[in-house]
């Protein structure tokens, strides 16, 4: 059964090797038939949520500017994957950002049911992600319907462009997404 499949990069750096491998699983979900739209956070303007709540009345954030489509791509997705740098064993700065400005989203009959995570590091270990895994946890928890089902970790990526030359990464990456 094709499912509507949103796939967002949060890194700002050209040849990121997170972007790299979100592409690698957007594209092994467009091979199993999967709808999928692919978004960068590269070049989009997104500002911090203010905590007004007025979202939870209306459904839309009073800051005009590209949350409020990603937002809403985000909530008319059936499955999420979300790629980010590890910076300081935490989620990126951008990335935490767009989860805050998704607070439209909470009283609203949204669609996602499945979130994946793709973190790409320098470092290498299981405990390089626990954080950013913790983090999207949290927001996921908010959300009834859904649950974080995979983290896949891609460490040991230090330079631009890396993980083109990770058979593995890019092999597990392409199966999580054929796997949706």
């Amino acid at each position: 059964m094709s499912k509507k499949v949103l796939v967002i990069s949060s890194s700002l750096r050209n040849k990121s090797n997170s972007e790299i491998l979100a592409r690698q699983a957007a594209k092994g979900a467009e091979d199993a038939g999967h709808d999928v739209e692919f978004i960068t956070l590269k070049d989009k303007t997104l500002n911090f949520c203010k905590g007004c709540l007025a979202c939870q009345k209306t459904m839309r954030c009073v800051i005009r500017d590209d949350a409020s489509e990603i937002c809403e791509k985000v909530g008319n997705a059936e499955v999420l994957i979300f790629a980010n740098p590890i910076y300081y064993y935490e989620l990126c700065g951008q990335l935490k950002t767009l989860l805050d400005r998704c607070n439209p989203l909470y009283p609203s009959d949204y669609k996602f049911r499945d979130v994946y995570l793709i973190t790409a590091s320098a470092e290498d270990g299981d405990e390089v992600c626990q954080t950013a895994k913790g983090g999207l946890q949290g927001w996921v928890d908010c959300f009834e319907k859904a649950r974080l089902v995979k983290v896949l970790s891609g460490g040991g990526l230090s330079v631009p462009a890396e993980a083109e030359q990770s058979e593995e990464y890019l092999k597990a990456t392409y199966e999580l997404g054929r796997n949706v």
